[in-house]
């Protein structure tokens, strides 16, 4: 039986041109390149300018993504960025990248899910490319997390960065197995008891101000390394796949010590993960496609390759999803 699936036919990312080692760091906050490298596995991040918002981040990634894709920005219809950075509290910044881009009149809005915005995203997209309300979609992960950082505060200000990615993401025919491209299965949650673990203290309801990051890092891994691997192994359930079968693991980039808890603990091969944290730190809804262009340009994954996401962050919010690429 032939069935319509939301397949990911192009891939794009963008990091502003500005990097920030952790030697710079070390100039103005009390930390060192040793230290952050043990911790996190970081060793540089990028920083937007000034002038330079996360929608002109999110419009490049998006132009590279519809360039791979053989797609122009007049053949897309849906727009669906996932940021916590968004240029203004409204429009969307989906709204101002459909402006930039120049594409016509369609669906754009903004996903807020914090880290795990991009999955979140890509199964919203789903619902409207599967079902036909869409032909061509942009899902792009957006941030400018350096915008919230406290300066003072070692512990989290040399753990974030900026930047952007895309998927573009297009209905195929398939028969409803693993073997079909496209997006094969998801597994969403959020745990609000927890949203004291990881927050920004700041809000146009409660400060007026936007406020900066605050996280208590210890409890955060403990929930990410047994949340996120619940959540794979339920999204491969959902996917009719086994983690044997899985090519390649591109997990949200936030920690080496994470993504290195997690793999270990469903027993994933160290050679099947994709690692980038060490070069653009973690860039919250952005860090799953900018690791995953990065795969695909180096030739790692290719067509055909099952692919399996996974993502954590504030709220607390996770997910998994397995893709036939």
């Amino acid at each position: 039986m032939s069935v319509t699936r939301s397949a990911v036919t192009g891939v794009g990312s963008f990091l502003p041109e500005k990097v920030v080692t952790n030697a710079d760091l070390s100039k103005f906050v009390d930390t060192s390149d040793e230290w952050i490298v043990e911790r996190t596995g970081i060793r540089q991040r990028h920083q937007a300018r000034d002038d330079q918002p996360t929608s002109d981040l999110a419009t490049e990634a998006a132009r590279r993504a519809l360039a791979d894709a053989g797609k122009t920005p007049a053949d897309v219809d849906l727009i669906i960025v996932a940021t916590t950075t968004p240029d203004m509290t409204f429009p969307a910044t989906a709204s101002i990248v459909q402006r930039k881009l120049g594409c016509p009149v369609g669906i754009a809005f903004d996903v807020q899910a914090v880290c795990s915005g991009f999955v979140y995203a890509l199964s919203v997209a789903d619902g409207f490319v599967a079902r036909g309300m869409a032909r061509c979609a942009l899902v792009i992960g957006a941030e400018e997390m350096t915008r919230l950082m406290d300066w003072t505060d070692r512990t989290t200000c040399v753990l974030f960065g900026d930047g952007a990615g895309a998927f573009v993401v297009e209905p195929r025919e398939g028969e409803g197995t693993k073997a079909d491209q496209g997006l094969l299965g998801f597994a969403l949650r959020c745990d609000g008891t927890k949203t004291d673990l990881l927050y920004v203290d700041g809000g146009p309801t409660t400060t007026g101000t936007v406020g900066h990051l605050r996280m208590l890092g210890n409890q955060v891994f403990r929930h990410a390394v047994v949340n996120i691997a619940e959540a794979i192994t339920a999204a491969c359930a959902a996917s009719d796949i086994e983690i044997a079968d899985v090519d390649w693991f591109v997990p949200h980039q936030a920690n080496q010590r994470i993504i290195k808890g997690v793999g270990d603990r469903l027993g994933l091969d160290e050679d099947k993960v994709i690692t980038t944290v060490a070069l653009h730190a973690n860039t919250s809804a952005a860090s799953i496609p900018l690791a995953m262009d990065a795969a695909i340009q180096d030739g790692r994954i290719k067509r055909g390759d099952l692919v399996l996401l996974e993502a954590m962050g504030g709220g607390l919010t996770w997910g998994a999803c397995a893709i036939r690429l």
